[in-house]
């Protein structure tokens, strides 16, 4: 690896859908032109949560793995890798652990709010308060350059940027401080309306087959002023036309938005042109897919592969700061 570096990781927690794909695997896919790349599935991070009940974990790595692969992250550009199998993560988020302030993790932002939104759960674990220092770990562990992330994660990469000016004030210069790749996204709406989550239960998943994908497309919501197909209305105000901003061409979003507001077109008019471009959008992945699902042990074969030339970078980096920290022996 002699370009610049980059790291992002991704919490297992099953097959991806289409808010996945646009807000982060294709900008991936991107950076693999002009960066060295390492992609972590963060198992580990799924026990800030998930810790009563792991048993899902593997089966959830591999649909990530072959999600990533089927939507074109290449295991020749990039290292795929699974955290839990490079414990130098640990061992550095264990280092780490010992110089920062409490109230560094207490002011992260997603730390209270992920309480109030997961309140069925006992979120007062240490695990989850330092997740932000598990991910400055799997950050710098690679002395990655940048992170490419969207604007709700920017507040973790500046925790591991103050983490890094901490460490080599203390001990010297080992890591660099992490730039921050902003993923710029399209806003993409679930079934229901709201943000896509698999939470919801209004994914569409890129394992979907295309009578799948009609079968959630047909029946969306779309903008309630149109209550009987004469009935004009507000393309900005429909969910519908959101997917189009994200997959269809300009001359179509013209012809979806020009047709709303005029009534000259019906809401199933204007879903199924959505189909046919989201379909096209999707048909490489769909073509790659069932070569990687069906073969599950060549999917692991490049996760274990990935995860052990990750380590060597880990290893390196952590031979330097022990001595750094003179505990070297």
């Amino acid at each position: 690896m002699t370009r610049p570096r980059i790291f992002s990781g991704m919490r297992p927690t099953g097959a991806l859908h289409l808010g996945n794909l646009m807000g982060a695997l294709e900008n991936w896919v991107r950076l693999q032109e002009s960066y060295d790349c390492v992609f972590g599935i963060v198992d580990w991070h799924s026990l800030t949560t998930d810790y009563a009940d792991p048993k899902a974990i593997r089966a959830n790595v591999l649909e990530v793995a072959t999600d990533w692969l089927a939507a074109g992250l290449d295991p020749a550009r990039s290292l795929l890798m699974v955290q839990s199998l490079v414990p130098e993560h640990a061992e550095l988020h264990l280092l780490l652990s010992m110089i920062v302030p409490l109230p560094w993790l207490e002011r992260v932002p997603t730390y209270k709010e992920q309480q109030q939104n997961l309140d069925g759960k006992d979120l007062s674990t240490y695990g989850f308060l330092g997740y932000p220092m598990l991910m400055t770990a799997d950050i710098i562990v690679y002395r990655a350059n940048a992170v490419p992330v969207g604007e709700d994660q920017v507040p973790h990469v500046e925790l591991a940027r103050e983490v890094v000016r901490r460490f080599n004030n203390f001990y010297g210069d080992v890591f660099p401080e992490p730039a921050t790749l902003l993923t710029a996204a399209a806003r993409i709406p679930g079934t229901d309306g709201r943000k896509m989550s698999k939470s919801y239960g209004n994914a569409i998943y890129l394992k979907d087959t295309p009578d799948e994908v009609r079968q959630k497309i047909n029946p969306m919501l779309t903008d309630p002023r149109r209550k009987r197909r004469s009935d004009p209305g507000e393309p900005n105000d429909c969910p519908v036309f959101d997917l189009h901003k994200a997959f269809s061409p300009a001359g179509t979003q013209e012809w979806a938005a020009h047709g709303c507001r005029t009534a000259g077109i019906g809401c199933l008019d204007c879903k199924r042109k959505l189909t046919e471009h989201l379909l096209a959008h999707l048909e490489p992945i769909h073509a790659r897919r069932p070569g990687y699902a069906q073969r599950p042990d060549t999917v692991w074969d490049i996760l274990r592969e990935g995860s052990r030339k990750a380590r060597e970078l880990a290893q390196a980096t952590m031979a330097d700061v022990r001595a750094a920290m003179t505990i070297q022996y």
